[in-house]
């Protein structure tokens, strides 16, 4: 069972969490997210690492391929590696994210290599039910999507990103993985109120919370993960715990990534902020 708090595993710490297990570190994670295409692999150093984690943790996993909202077909040769990791891991679920990735081009697959928003429109939401429901099906559970930030607003808009996934979690019985982080740099970007967003959200469908760094560039906020976690973010995820009761909580640092025992203080951090606004909440 996922619980409390966690890390998104990355290689430089790998051998580091293994030992924070091994040695009884107070401070360690209760849980990993493993980023799923790095284990889509045959053999080697990957899986070894994986195995050795798995034994240690409970886990799940987090892909960024899985292109959920293109026009392309789903790749099936992709679903059927993803559907031998989920069996071989047995993670607690399996998370993507509520976008696209890339498109057909010339009859050829071309990755995009980004994360690319959606318009929030009925059309798109016929387009993501039946691919959804796809997935789920090959994989025997449900997903849990992740809100994307984001930097452009579609003319095709017909209703708000909050509204959009709740519909979505009402025609295909999807979960939520809420990156906080996102909800904060595209409040900043396109002007909404972050909390209205937060409570529009359906709460029993939020699985997961991740947390993660940003750049202020003033006029424009970028989701970047190569930073520790802002105040005005950390200030959100205590209204969100106080909206929605706790949830497992991780943070993502995928660039300037530093030693595992800092990042572990971070995590100290969320779990203080964690802690705090619970309490508010049950006084």
């Amino acid at each position: 069972m996922i619980q409390g708090f966690g890390l998104g595993a990355r290689a430089e710490h790998y051998e580091g969490l293994a030992r924070a297990h091994d040695e009884h570190w107070a401070n360690r994670p209760q849980w990993l997210e493993l980023i799923t295409e790095n284990f889509m692999v045959g053999g080697g150093a990957p899986l070894h690492h994986l195995e050795q984690l798995r034994r240690r943790y409970p886990l799940v996993l987090h892909g960024v391929s899985l292109n959920l909202g293109s026009s392309a077909p789903l790749r099936e040769d992709y679903l059927d590696q993803l559907a031998a990791l989920v069996e071989r891991v047995q993670p607690a679920w399996v998370s993507d994210h509520l976008c696209w990735t890339g498109t057909l081009h010339g009859g050829r697959f071309v990755n995009a290599h980004d994360l690319l928003p959606l318009p929030y429109a009925h059309e798109t939401l016929a387009h993501l039910r039946g691919r959804i429901e796809r997935v789920q099906e090959r994989l025997r559970q449900p997903l849990v999507l992740e809100n994307v930030s984001s930097y452009v607003q579609f003319a095709a808009d017909e209703m708000d990103e909050a509204s959009f996934l709740a519909t979505l979690v009402r025609q295909t019985g999807c979960r939520l993985l809420l990156d906080v982080n996102n909800v904060y740099v595209s409040h900043r970007n396109h002007g909404f109120d972050p909390q209205a967003f937060i409570d529009a959200l359906p709460a029993g469908a939020v699985a997961q919370i991740h947390l993660a760094g940003h750049q202020d560039q003033g006029e424009l906020v970028i989701d970047t993960h190569d930073a520790p976690i802002r105040d005005a973010v950390y200030a959100l995820y205590a209204h969100t715990l106080r909206r929605l009761g706790p949830r497992p909580t991780m943070i993502e640092r995928d660039a300037e990534i530093p030693p595992l025992p800092e990042l572990l203080q971070e995590l100290d951090r969320v779990r203080e902020v964690a802690a705090a606004a619970l309490a508010l909440e049950a006084a």
